[in-house]
């Protein structure tokens, strides 16, 4: 089961789509879930969930929106969504009939 923190950087991580990387990625985790995350905490926390097989990386090419650097990009693995998944339902499963708004759909 996936820790509250790698949850949400995943799930980041899909929003931002395409070539996701550390600002975007902590600007989505900011506006969407409120948590003001360092740069730090997210890349440690991808590096970990990329050694679970839960995300993939390559470097991405320089852009001006970048100031013309490279910079690691990241994406959720097939793996990555199955884990997700796999959270969601047990804590459904584990709220289930208590009110706590996590009653399956």
């Amino acid at each position: 089961m996936l820790g509250e923190l790698e949850q949400v950087v995943l799930l980041a991580v899909m929003r931002v789509g395409k070539d996701a990387y550390g600002v975007p990625i902590h600007d989505e985790i900011q506006r969407r879930a409120g948590r003001d995350l360092t740069l730090g905490t997210i890349y440690k926390t991808l590096s970990r969930l990329e050694e679970k097989g839960f995300v993939a990386s390559h470097v991405g090419e320089p852009t001006t929106q970048r100031g013309g650097r490279r910079t690691r990009c990241y994406v959720v693995s097939a793996a990555g969504k199955r884990s997700l998944q796999s959270t969601f339902k047990a804590l459904r499963h584990m709220a289930s009939g208590l009110d706590v708004g996590l009653e399956p759909t």
